[in-house]
């Protein structure tokens, strides 16, 4: 039989008939309001700890001015024509793991890129070499940022264990308390672990080289289970866990300043 070839279709031709522009244009408006907040938030260097509170853009604090910092303050070698700020040290791990992510790749595509604005809908170019050619191949990547980033939930974790510890400015004496920065700061770790966890990279790793999973341990049944509940619902951890460390950012910051007043619940 002859091969009929499907017909090229122009950028944003499509038979459909919904509003399929609508989810591409709500990636870009969220992505864009997170990417310009979190790096103004980053370039800010100031306010972004608040008694036990850090924030989560600046954990770990390798070197700064605030308690939380594990070696001190600015390295004397830093460049003085370069702007210095904690999180310039830290930022590329959970960067890269979420621009190498597979969701995300899917998301800003579309958004951004209109490769293809959505399915079924005509995109701007004619050709498409794939993820095995340059840049894109740099996605594979992914899989090292996410050794990386299960080390951050770790680090997050103990930031939030670190949050229920109060010292009384009077005294000195450091006991256990919980504020409302507390509870966010747990929600945060919790969050960004359901979306860690539920890591395609992850998934693979667990239940790869098997071709017959129920004949494996117990263990690795369990565990690569335990992975895919989490991974089946990737997406909603991805933006749940993306509002909520900007808000946790916000939190902090407005504490630092004075605008807002953390409550203790305990």
């Amino acid at each position: 039989m002859p091969t009929i070839a499907a017909p090229v279709r122009r950028f944003g031709e499509t038979s459909r008939c919904d509003a399929w522009w609508v989810q591409p244009l709500v990636v870009a408006a969220g992505l864009g309001l997170f990417v310009v907040y979190s790096t103004w938030a980053a370039f800010q260097g100031e306010y972004y700890h608040s008694g036990p509170y850090l924030s989560p853009f600046y954990s770990p604090e390798l070197f700064g001015d605030s308690p939380h910092a594990w070696f001190g303050p600015k390295p004397a070698v830093w460049p003085a024509w370069l702007p210095w700020s904690p999180a310039f040290l830290i930022l590329g791990v959970p960067v890269g793991f979420r621009l190498t992510c597979y969701y995300y790749r899917g998301a800003y595509y579309k958004a951004f890129w209109a490769d293809p604005p959505n399915c079924a809908v005509g995109e701007p170019r004619g050709s498409y070499l794939g993820e095995q050619s340059f840049p894109l191949i740099i996605q594979n990547v992914h899989r090292y940022f996410m050794y990386l980033a299960v080390v951050f939930i770790g680090l997050l974790a103990h930031d939030a264990w670190k949050g229920l510890w109060f010292t009384d400015p009077a005294t000195g004496v450091t006991s256990f308390g919980v504020g409302v920065g507390s509870l966010v700061l747990m929600i945060n770790v919790t969050l960004l672990g359901g979306y860690t966890f539920g890591c395609h990279s992850l998934r693979h790793l667990v239940g790869g080289r098997s071709d017959q999973l129920s004949a494996a341990t117990p263990l690795r049944q369990s565990t690569y289970d335990c992975v895919s509940c989490l991974n089946r619902r990737h997406m909603l951890w991805a933006w749940m866990s993306l509002v909520w460390v900007g808000f946790t950012d916000v939190y902090v910051r407005m504490c630092a300043m004075g605008i807002w007043t953390d409550f203790r619940l305990l």
